[in-house]
């Protein structure tokens, strides 16, 4: 285990998604230990309010903020960015970490694969609503908590429409889909004071699994239990890359054990292509 970064991040906002728990509450902890206001997007009010109140008796006086936001809703995020941009003059972290399994294929209320639309249309949706206010708080970072269970992508039918569904595919796609969104990302604010970077946390024990169903999710959850990293192992990572300064250059890569590794899903055409999807679809869903 890498010693805790030391970092003073006092006058500096940051913003972790999916922070009631596991990996997000960890990260948020920490960031919130140097001294960061940090700002918790739940989807539960019950458990972030938890998560809150823990933090803030675990950090010698922090006072981290509750949000509450439902990421796999276009309407959710758009007014969630928009009270926030309102609220706060500065946005100097944002940590997309929320994330979903499913074992049966389910949709959101606005028709969307529910996989595709927390892990993916989540990340790209309010990283483009909140990039203004990262841009006007630069040097700024943007940190992406993908997996090295990424493969499969089908651009022409991320939802599973005609593909038959399994909960393991769904999340391995929305993970690769995540790495080369991060890729055509760094590529538009190259030059502008704010970096993105992707990292693979490890197998953590967090409750991710457990909520999916199904007998995989249920052998993963007891194989991550049993022989996992714990959250403050797997939020590592994500805390150097948000806060460290040895890390306040880095961009454009994809981070294991704070050590950039090579990413087998390198297609400019193909990053684009994603891109253009998500556009698309964070446009009509929810309008």
């Amino acid at each position: 285990m890498s010693s805790p970064v030391s970092a003073d991040l006092r006058g500096r906002c940051c913003l972790v998604t999916g922070a009631s728990s596991g990996i997000g509450r960890q990260a948020a902890r920490e960031l919130a230990r140097l001294g960061a206001h940090v700002v918790l997007a739940c989807r539960s009010r019950q458990r972030g309010e938890q998560a809150r109140r823990a933090i803030a008796g675990e950090t010698n006086g922090a006072q981290p903020e509750l949000r509450v936001v439902d990421l796999s809703s276009r309407r959710s995020t758009r007014e969630f960015a928009q009270t926030f941009a309102a609220d706060h003059p500065r946005l100097d972290v944002l940590v997309n970490n929320a994330g979903t399994w499913s074992a049966r294929r389910r949709e959101t209320s606005e028709g969307v694969e529910l996989t595709w639309a927390t892990n993916m249309l989540g990340y790209f949706q309010l990283t483009e609503l909140l990039l203004d206010r990262l841009k006007a708080s630069a040097p700024s970072r943007i940190v992406n908590v993908a997996s090295l269970l990424a493969r499969d992508l089908d651009l022409d039918d991320v939802e599973f429409k005609r593909r038959r569904y399994r909960g393991v595919d769904a999340y391995a796609q929305s993970k690769q889909a995540n790495r080369m969104w991060t890729w055509a990302l760094a590529r538009r604010l190259e030059g502008v004071g704010v970096t993105a970077n992707a990292l693979h946390p490890g197998t953590v024990s967090t409750p991710l699994f457990a909520k999916g169903g199904g007998l995989l999710a249920l052998a993963a959850g007891v194989w991550a239990r049993l022989f996992g990293r714990s959250v403050r192992e797997g939020a590592d990572t994500v805390v150097w890359l948000a806060a460290s300064p040895e890390a306040g250059s880095e961009h454009g890569k994809l981070w294991i054990d704070r050590r950039a590794v090579r990413c087998r899903y390198r297609h400019e055409e193909q990053e684009e292509s994603l891109w253009g999807l998500c556009t698309g679809m964070v446009a009509s869903g929810g309008s």
